[in-house]
């Protein structure tokens, strides 16, 4: 499969606002979630819930660019499953598996640790789409694999001796996030590969991604845990009008993610993940009152340069002399 090679767009005053909005929803929404969602709520109710406000989102965007109408005309089934089917399906297991995490981890940590996507986004794309990377690039993941690791050890070590079932740590906080990682890496080189392909939009790849995601996530849930509780308890257990805003806030989350990538290509997009790492880490000590620990401190630097210096050193493909 031939990779294109794409130019990175210039900046301008929407790639800094787009940026500027999606650096406050990455740092902020671990600690609105746990500040506005119940532990009572089902996990599978607010994920379908997000579901469907970024699908409302992404049409009323389209109308408004004015592509609706002919992207309505040229969509088909087989083409869109074949472009999103995988990814949504993945996505959708991934936020199943972040909304976990969430409940169980402190912000920072969480944060922290869900930036080990960006290492198996880097494995998928060179599997999937044979894009290499340089001695930098491999050297900035091995360090943020060292932050992962440190970052385990120090949640685990931290919360285990409050908590009379220290596993559930383990089993509930760090393992459900670093699997979404994984699941984001393998999601995100797939889209990759259907922008290229498929040439589809961002608006349009949210649409169906959202739908199919939530086909796949509901089937999922006739026989699982979630689905009992939504039969027996409603849909909206649990819920309160505050619920809403962790599930707008994400939801638009989702959307920017998709808008910066265009706009503003893969370099931007890295920066907007380190400035979340700084606004969590802010928002979490003046709500909460809680300074990060130790192994959070030392691996927070970590986790910023390897970030940084995977994204300013790009493989570059040597010319061969004449």
């Amino acid at each position: 499969m031939a990779v294109t090679k794409i130019d990175s767009p210039k900046p301008g005053t929407k790639v800094w606002l787009f940026s500027l909005l999606l650096t406050l929803q990455y740092g902020a929404q671990p600690l609105i979630s746990k500040s506005f969602t119940s532990r009572q709520v089902i996990v599978t109710s607010s994920v379908l819930a997000c579901e469907v406000v970024k699908v409302i989102c992404a049409l009323i965007l389209l109308a408004k660019d004015g592509t609706l109408r002919n992207l309505c005309k040229e969509w088909t089934l087989v083409g869109s499953l074949t472009a999103s089917g995988l990814p949504a399906a993945i996505y959708a297991l991934q936020n199943s598996l972040l909304q976990i995490s969430y409940r169980n981890l402190d912000s920072l940590t969480f944060s922290m640790l869900n930036q080990t996507k960006l290492l198996f986004t880097a494995l998928f794309t060179y599997i999937i789409l044979r894009q290499k990377q340089s001695i930098q690039q491999i050297g900035a993941l091995f360090l943020l694999i060292i932050a992962a690791v440190l970052l385990s050890i120090g949640e685990g070590s931290s919360k285990a001796a409050s908590s009379s079932h220290p596993d559930e740590i383990l089993f509930y906080g760090i393992v459900p996030v670093l699997v979404a990682s994984v699941l984001s890496g393998l999601a995100s080189a797939l889209c990759q590969w259907a922008s290229q392909v498929k040439k589809h939009t961002s608006y349009l790849m949210t649409v169906e991604m959202s739908i199919i995601g939530s086909l796949c996530l509901l089937a999922s849930a006739y026989k699982s845990p979630d689905g009992l509780a939504i039969r027996q308890h409603g849909f909206f257990y649990g819920w309160t009008p505050l619920t809403m805003i962790p599930v707008v806030l994400n939801a638009v989350g989702g959307i920017l993610v998709g808008l910066v990538t265009t706009y503003a290509g893969g370099v931007r997009k890295g920066f907007v993940i380190v400035s979340a790492l700084l606004v969590t880490a802010l928002l979490q000590f003046v709500f909460d009152g809680k300074p990060p620990s130790l192994y959070c401190l030392v691996a927070l630097p970590l986790v910023v340069t390897s970030i940084s210096v995977y994204q300013k050193y790009p493989y570059r493909v040597k010319k061969k002399a004449s």
